[in-house]
Parts: C-alpha cells; structure tokens; sequence
C-alpha cells in the first residue's frame, strides 16, 4: 500500500466503523454515508491524494465491507485486471473524447479504473440495478471526478442511452430469470432458461456504435457452453472477433470461476474483419519479463491487422 491511499482508507474506515456503531447500518451503508459526507464537505482528509489513491481506498473499503455483506454474484473486478483492460481500451479507441458504457456496474470498480487510466478521454455511463451498489458507484464517481451518468435499472430490459463508442463489462454469469424479457433477444434460449452473460453481450452491441468496440470479461468456458453455437451464429452476424486471451488463475481465488476477454468491434460497413483474431495467454501480471512479452505480442499483432 502507498501512504496516501492508506491514509485515504483509513480515514474512510474510521468514519464508516462509527456510523456503524451509531446508527446500526451494515458497513456498506456506513460507507455510502462516509463518502456522501465527504462531498458534501462535512469531513474531509487530511492527506491529499491522487484519483487514483482515493478510488482504491474507497475499493478495500467496499471489499471489506464485501465479506461482511456477502453478495457472491456481486464481486469485485481485480485491480490487475481493471489495468489490463484500460490498456487494452486505450489502444484500440483513437477518439481523444469517448463515450463507455458498463452495464454491469456493481460498485463502478472497472468502468472507474478505466476511466481514471485514460483520465480526460472518457465519458462514462453504468447500468446496476442494486441501489446501494450504484450509488457507492456515484459517489466514488463524484470523488475521482469522473464524469459518469449512471442508470438504476435491469440492464437487460430497454435502455434509454444513446449509442455508445465502447463498452466494457465484467459479465454477470448465469440464468437469466425473466423469461418473457429475454424472449425479445436473437440469444434466448431455444428452451430452458437463457444465459444472462449471453443477453449482456447482445445488449452491449445493440447500444453501440457501428465500428465501435467492446471489452468483456467472461467466462473461461463461454465458447463451450451449451448455448456457445447459437453465440457464435450471433457473433458471425454483428460483429467481428479481435481477440480471445486467457487470464492467469492466479487472477482468481477459486480457478473453477476463472475468466478471460474477448473484445469484438461491431459490424460498421467497410469495416472489415482482422487478419487473424488475436488468441493470447495472459501470463502473471507480478511478472514483467512475461508481460512484457504479452504486450510486444498484442502490439505486433495491432500492427499487422489494426494500424
């Protein structure tokens, strides 16, 4: 830990853990109600800090909050991996001013991290239906002074955002209960329940711009699912495939939940697929000899098929 995001949590720990005691709400709540107060200009730090200084504070107090709350489909994006992800945003959007979208926000801990990386370049928004999680998302937004419009709401139900230059999303995994909603999506499926991670994808394309490009973190199993032919029929239609890496276990406490990425550019005319999809092993990130040899791969291969 540096100094200044410690001395960051710490004030913002000390604060949550009174309110706590005072006024018998869970930590989370006592968080909210910390960084609302900050804002409001009522207490403030003595330490001065960087965007993101405060934004990781802010994210091991959520995590420790996380264990006490226990949300198992809400968990955090890795801080290693939310870095990797604004790379991988920073080299293939070009604009100097872009819109992102999450629609899967949870605590806004990715979309933030992205934003922050490519600090001035962004306008983000985020979709999370859960109340407490999207306005932690806000005001942890409000704080790093990151211009975000946030959407409480079902992302898989009809948003009304305009079409986007990228999205970037930590997809939900599992079924997706309301039947009648996902009946309206080319992916539901042909019986049974459909996969929320699969509408998630479907959605994101849909309220993206023609050409424009989107991240994903998914599933280490998505493309052999039992649904993964009717994905990649989709797929073929809409989008054109980039890349597919494989992140390291070491990413995940548990590797049966092991993810990867997959960035797609949707289909724009004139826009042509790239040479060769860019299958990549993400090695670990505590190493740099194999990263930088991960990132001297992924700028080859945008040289020969992107520049």
């Amino acid at each position: 830990m540096n100094s200044a995001m410690e001395k960051i949590f710490y004030f913002i720990d000390n604060h949550a853990t009174d309110i706590q005691k005072e006024q018998d709400l869970s930590y989370l709540e006592s968080l909210l109600e910390t960084t609302e107060t900050w804002l409001d200009g009522h207490i403030k730090p003595e330490e001065d800090a960087g965007k993101e200084d405060v934004r990781k504070a802010i994210q091991l107090a959520i995590l420790k909050g996380m264990k006490e709350h226990v949300q198992p489909h809400h968990q955090m994006t890795p801080d290693a991996l939310g870095l990797l992800m604004g790379y991988l945003v920073e080299l293939f959007i070009k604009e100097q001013k872009a819109t992102i979208l999450d629609p899967a926000l949870g605590t806004g801990n990715l979309l933030l991290t992205v934003m922050n990386y490519l600090d001035g370049q962004l306008t983000g928004v985020g979709v999370e239906i859960d109340d407490l999680l999207i306005r932690l998302a806000a005001s942890t937004a409000d704080l790093v002074e990151q211009p975000v419009t946030f959407y409480r709401q079902d992302a898989l139900q009809p948003l009304l955002i305009d079409p986007v230059d990228a999205v970037i999303a930590d997809l939900p995994v599992g079924y997706y209960p309301d039947e009648e909603t996902a009946g309206g999506y080319e992916l539901k499926a042909e019986e049974g329940m459909s996969y929320a991670h699969h509408l998630f994808i479907e959605q994101a394309l849909k309220h993206t711009v023609d050409g424009g490009y989107l991240f994903f973190v998914i599933p280490k199993g998505l493309f052999e699912s039992p649904q993964s032919a009717q994905l990649h029929t989709f797929l073929k239609k809409h989008a054109h495939i980039q890349s597919v890496m494989e992140l390291p276990n070491t990413l995940f406490k548990n590797s049966t939940y092991a993810k990867g990425i997959l960035i797609l550019q949707k289909k724009k005319e004139g826009v042509k697929a790239p040479k060769e999809v860019l299958l990549a092993v993400v090695p670990n990130m505590s190493k740099p000899e194999p990263m930088a040899k991960f990132f001297s791969q992924v700028s080859g291969w945008f040289k020969e098929n992107k520049a």
